[in-house]
């Protein structure tokens, strides 16, 4: 994903001029910086971002940050597992939560 690499523009394309602040985080700490940086790579830092908006209970984010950890080169099957893991240790239902939005994302992908 190229828009991810010096120049995301998720937060600008969500809020434009509504949030300007909430846009320049997300676009250029978050994405330009924080995941940009070498000591994890972003198939890592997907996992661990998974793993958190799981064990919270964020489906809305989780549906951004599961098709991202696909594009870093984390497999379906992975997911599935990681998820499965995480029922146990942030409660099932936010494993079935975080596993109903995978399906719908593969669902999508399969169409």
């Amino acid at each position: 994903m190229t828009e991810v690499q010096n120049g995301w523009t998720g937060g600008q394309r969500a809020f434009g001029d509504f949030a300007p602040g909430l846009v320049h985080y997300t676009d250029k700490v978050l994405f330009d910086e924080v995941w940009e940086r070498g000591d994890l790579s972003k198939r890592d830092r997907s996992l661990i971002t998974v793993a958190a908006l799981t064990a919270m209970g964020k489906t809305d984010q989780l549906r951004f940050h599961l098709d991202y950890a696909r594009q870093n080169g984390v497999t379906d099957d992975e997911l599935k597992e990681a998820i499965l893991h995480l029922a146990f240790y942030t409660g099932w239902p936010n494993g079935m939560a975080a596993m109903t939005v995978l399906k719908d994302i593969t669902d999508e992908k399969d169409d």
